[in-house]
């Protein structure tokens, strides 16, 4: 079992063997606490949009410790699934102030912004969400193998891309609002889309294999780990066609 998120892969289940227990990972659980990390993540937001809209100076670097500590959390989660019934709360608290700021500031120049990535997010999620519980769409091996690469290249392109900023050049062209800009996060926001049907069969299969109860927390964590990822491309899309106005 693939998945191109890198906090569901194929090693994760490994390590666990079928057995029958009410202790085991369940599709039920795994929603439940996706959900209860999404209002963690919709009410820390609330705190950095509204300090924004006080004007509080604080909002910028709360916004960049967030990601920060987020960043720093996700990856202790996923060396250390055990722990994740606390870090992927605290992760979804630490993303949501940094987001909640992020969306803020865009949102003062983009009025209505952040509401349509929103809207975009979920739709995505509960459309992917029927079709994959439909059957209309499998994650089959050649599958996850073209989303695992295509999210590969996006991580090299963004890693190249970072480095050459910080040597004062720029990636021509992806981070524009022309046509090859808007077309690059197109594709993003397609692929991280994509990786949500990886991560709706890795919770499927973790319930399966009757996997720990703590990896549901583990599997709310990695969906949310998508998610956010979607919103931010899909906020970064919709900027780049604003700013074509």
């Amino acid at each position: 079992m693939r998945s191109g998120n890198p906090a569901l892969n194929d090693r994760t289940f490994e390590q666990f063997n079928v057995y029958n227990s009410v202790q085991t990972m369940t599709i039920e659980g795994t929603a439940t606490k996706t959900g209860m990390l999404l209002v963690l993540t919709v009410a820390a937001a609330a705190i950095t949009w509204n300090q924004f809209l006080n004007q509080n100076p604080i909002v910028t670097p709360v916004m960049i410790g967030g990601f920060i500590v987020g960043l720093i959390f996700a990856i202790v989660t996923c060396f250390k699934p055990t722990w994740s019934p606390i870090t992927s709360p605290i992760y979804a608290v630490a993303e949501g102030l940094a987001l909640g700021g992020l969306s803020a500031i865009v949102e003062s120049r983009y009025p209505g912004i952040a509401f349509q990535a929103v809207s975009l997010t979920f739709g995505t999620l509960f459309a992917l969400l029927i079709v994959y519980r439909a059957g209309w769409i499998r994650a089959t091996e050649k599958f996850k193998l073209g989303v695992v690469a295509a999210t590969g290249g996006i991580c090299l392109v963004y890693i190249v891309s970072l480095v050459l900023n910080l040597f004062g050049a720029a990636f021509p062209y992806i981070h524009g609002s022309g046509p090859i800009g808007i077309g690059f996060s197109l594709f993003v926001v397609v692929i991280a889309a994509l990786n949500l049907v990886l991560d709706f069969d890795f919770i499927e299969q973790g319930a399966t294999r009757g996997a720990p109860k703590y990896m549901e927390w583990y599997g709310a964590f990695g969906l949310m780990v998508t998610l956010i990822w979607l919103y931010i491309e899909i906020l970064r899309l919709v900027t780049k066609l604003r700013g074509r106005d």
